[in-house]
């Protein structure tokens, strides 16, 4: 595929560098890919299927950073022009975080709307499935928080954090959304609840984001966290104003979040009873966290042998596994537990995101999966 025909496939008009070109330039575009296509495929993905996606920078040299996926991607210059670009190669179905980093500082791409917080983008290939309820956020814009905050410092885990409460709909279950921070000033949690409880997909519920100081030491199988959430957390939650009902509670948790979810499931039965996780650490085990290849151990790590040699009776665990169908590594991790909990009785509902370890895929199931939970 030569290049002017590439940047012609994609809808560009005029020399790559011209003032015409950049006045039609946008976010990535996707042309259907073949097996001549000539891109840049950082990821090994499939042949003769999938996308070619063409990046475009205007400036200086500079490199794509993929959140998962794929390695980094050099841009290429467009003669002596200030057009760089990429065309990388894509697999079917794929939304994704990226970001340009040029001269050792990371920036979102200025030509794509749909931001991730002030550094990032996302990206999807044609294929992908719409995610109702998030709304484009621009890399500049700010994010509503909610105004009602809590000051936590507590005793079991040491230090303070501020944590934020909203009630969706006017408020009722509460949903406690690990790595709060993220939902809160990456992604418009806020906004997508409030949408999904207008529109009658779930009931009204209280959210409340949970900062994280240090992610390896709260959410490895260890009771602290969830001891400081049954006893210093859910009070002064009930004690904040804001209608809140803590007898339902729902985890919602993310990667290392969503495995410390599940391990809280497995060893808090009469705190946590609804779990939506997505792309769960699984592979999991005390010795695998430094390994060399920590995702090589046995499937499921430390929750399934749990599940194996302990046989819990989950049979009031109402629990959601998502993870992306390009994490071909964790699928095994993912799928020996998912298959452990349900033969032990747990309510399971299983899916697969159209994305690698990315909270691009995760937001939709997120929204979609605590529904699910609250039944």
């Amino acid at each position: 595929m030569g290049l002017e025909t590439a940047f012609a496939a994609f809808g560009l008009p005029g020399e790559p560098g011209s003032e015409e070109f950049w006045a039609a330039a946008g976010a990535p575009a996707s042309v259907p890919a073949d097996e001549d296509a000539d891109g840049d495929d950082g990821s090994g993905g499939s042949d003769g299927g999938g996308w070619v996606t063409l990046f475009l920078w205007r400036g200086s040299p500079a490199a794509i950073v993929f959140e998962s996926w794929s390695d980094n991607v050099p841009l290429r210059r467009w003669g002596v022009t200030d057009c760089w670009y990429a065309e990388v190669r894509m697999p079917a179905r794929l939304r994704v975080t990226y970001q340009f980093v040029a001269g050792g500082t990371a920036y979102a791409d200025p030509l794509n709307p749909a931001g991730a917080g002030g550094d990032r983008s996302m990206a999807a290939t044609p294929d992908a499935p719409a995610q109702p309820h998030w709304p484009v956020i621009g890399a500049d814009d700010v994010l509503p928080v909610p105004r009602t905050r809590i000051r936590w410092a507590s005793e079991r885990l040491g230090g303070r954090r501020t944590v934020r409460v909203h009630p969706a709909g006017g408020g009722g279950p509460v949903v406690l959304l690990l790595d709060g921070d993220d939902w809160l000033y990456l992604h418009p949690a806020m906004t997508a609840f409030d949408s999904a409880v207008a529109e009658g997909e779930m009931p009204p519920v209280t959210l409340v984001f949970l900062p994280t100081r240090d992610r390896e030491a709260e959410f490895g199988c260890r009771p602290q966290l969830w001891e400081a959430v049954r006893d210093e957390l859910l009070p002064l939650v009930a004690e904040s104003g804001v209608p809140a009902d803590p007898g339902r509670l729902v985890i919602a948790g993310q990667s290392l979040g969503a495995l410390s979810a599940v391990y809280a499931a497995l060893e808090f039965p009469d705190l946590v009873s609804r779990v939506a996780c997505q792309s769960a650490s699984l592979w999991w085990a005390p010795d695998a966290v430094k390994a060399a290849d920590p995702l090589g151990g046995p499937a499921g790590g430390t929750i399934a042998a749990r599940l194996r040699e302990a046989r819990p009776d989950l049979s009031g665990l109402r629990i959601a596994f998502d993870v992306g169908e390009h994490e071909t590594r964790m699928l095994p991790h993912c799928e020996a537990v998912e298959t452990l909990a349900e033969r032990a009785g747990a309510t399971v509902r299983v899916s697969r995101s159209a994305s690698g370890h990315d909270r691009a895929g995760w937001r939709h199931a997120l929204v979609r999966d605590v529904a699910w939970a609250l039944g």
